[in-house]
């Protein structure tokens, strides 16, 4: 699973879904067609056209801070520890002269999270000594940065510049292979197929929508597919009733 350009929690998480058994390789899908990926996209469009990350922030580097946090947690939980953190520290620097103890603090409620503050303070630090203070917006850059891997890169190159980077997290990769819109048997190659399926008008909100897809109607264990709006489309074979 130690695929360049993930950070070691970004491993563990995958790790962990492969374990569970969330998605099995064998239950990849065909690859859809075109037509039927664009209907896909048009309804999704016309369900959320302007779809949302949900995790709260106030500038770019609470982003960072904020996408970092999230793995193996969910985004409500990322919220709530972080609203009160970000009101006393929104910048690299405020956060520096936090320390590291009072993030533990602030964040104690989230999986990982004496990992996490660490990672919080040292990116913190790059950011402040590298890039004076400011949040670079190259992949290659962000990823330089502790605690951030390829996936969080491009949620924030995705949420906060507007580019049609996509996020694959264990979300789009379940929807991806369940449904046919983008199978692969790794996060890498989903993102490509992602990228390399989707229309371009589409892009730039694609891993939200099928994100927010994953979370709320083609969860992990009982789909809800009664509620889904493609669920003519799809190729999950296990449909639930």
């Amino acid at each position: 699973m130690a695929r360049p350009g993930f950070c070691a929690l970004e491993r563990l998480a995958w790790w962990l879904v492969f374990r569970q058994g969330i998605v099995p390789f064998e239950a990849m899908a065909k690859q859809l067609d075109y037509r039927t990926i664009r209907e896909i996209f048009t309804r999704f469009h016309a369900s959320e056209p302007e779809p949302k990350g949900e995790l709260e922030h106030v500038n770019v580097y609470t982003l960072v801070v904020a996408v970092a946090l999230s793995a193996q947690a969910t985004d409500a939980g990322v919220n709530k520890a972080t609203r009160g953190l970000f009101a006393v520290a929104d910048t690299p620097q405020k956060m520096l002269d936090l320390g590291e103890e009072a993030v533990i603090e602030h964040i104690k409620t989230i999986g990982l999270f004496r990992n996490k503050a660490k990672n919080v303070i040292k990116l913190s630090r790059k950011l402040v000594d590298e890039f004076n203070g400011e949040v670079p917006n190259s992949r290659a850059a962000l990823q330089s940065l502790p605690g951030v891997g390829r996936k969080t890169a491009n949620v924030v190159l995705n949420m906060w510049w507007g580019q049609p980077a996509q996020a694959v997290d264990t979300h789009i990769f379940r929807v991806g292979n369940r449904s046919g819109i983008a199978p692969g048997k790794d996060v890498d190659a989903v993102e490509r197929a992602v990228e390399d399926h989707v229309p371009a008008d589409f892009q730039l909100h694609a891993h939200h929508w099928l994100i927010l897809h994953g979370r709320y109607i083609c969860v992990a264990r009982k789909p809800k597919c009664a509620n889904c709006i493609i669920r003519d489309l799809c190729q999950f074979e296990d449909k639930t009733q």
